[in-house]
This record gives C-alpha cells, sequence and structure tokens, in this order.
C-alpha cells in the first residue's frame, strides 16, 4: 500500500499560483503512477492531470492545459502539481491518486487504488 498525504493549498487571487505537493510513503514510490483529480462542491470528482504508463509522458483536462503541470520527484517520494493563472473556477478540493503502473487508464477515478484526503484550493475574483 502507499500512504498519500497533500499540502500546499489556499486562498490565492485570480491570475495568481500554487503548487500542490503529494507526500507518499509505504510502497516504493516509482511502483506507481501518480494523478491529480478536483472536487468543486455539488460536482463529481474530475480528472485535473496524470502521468502516462511510462511515466514519460503527462496529460492534462482541457481546462487546465497551459496552465498546470505535474511533475515527481522520486528521490522526495513527492508528486507536484504546479498552477499558474488561476481562475475561480478553479476553485475545488484538490486529491492526489496512485494507480499501478501497468493501469492505461489516467482519467477515470475507479482506476485509482490509493487517495489522499485533499487539499482545498480557493481562487478569489
Amino acid at each position: 500500500q502507499v500512504q498519500l498525504v497533500e499540502s500546499g493549498g489556499g486562498l490565492v487571487q485570480a491570475g495568481g499560483s500554487l503548487r500542490l505537493s503529494c507526500a507518499a510513503s509505504g510502497r516504493t514510490f516509482s511502483s506507481y503512477r501518480m494523478a491529480w483529480f478536483r472536487q468543486a462542491p455539488g460536482k463529481e470528482r474530475e480528472f485535473v492531470a496524470a502521468e502516462n504508463v511510462l511515466g514519460d509522458k503527462t496529460y492534462y483536462a482541457d481546462s487546465v492545459k497551459g496552465r498546470f503541470t505535474i511533475s515527481r520527484d522520486n528521490a522526495k517520494n513527492t508528486v507536484y502539481l504546479q498552477m499558474n493563472s488561476l481562475k475561480s473556477e478553479d476553485t475545488a478540493v484538490y486529491y492526489c491518486a496512485a494507480r499501478d503502473t501497468r493501469v492505461a487508464v489516467v482519467t477515470d477515478t475507479r482506476y485509482y487504488a490509493y487517495w489522499g484526503q485533499g487539499t482545498q484550493v480557493t481562487v478569489s475574483s
């Protein structure tokens, strides 16, 4: 198993930036491919960004493409989500998630076995 703990959320003005971190512990971090999802009040959890099976490509939701960047530091067992040019519609609880490296599907929550507790991001307009 792997345990995930997010941090870095907060309140930011529209146009600003935040960097979320997700620290992993437990089994070898490199055994998993990571992703970020978010959930706004009254809405379903939605895909934000993820790594592919080989870990050499990244995928993004259209709504965040060009503004958000997912990256990982294996030495620190941490995955990041750099969020720039934030908009009010980015307000949500952000979750990191881990899936097995053999799973190719990246956007479906059902394929992620491990989840963090979430961190709140609020963008004021």
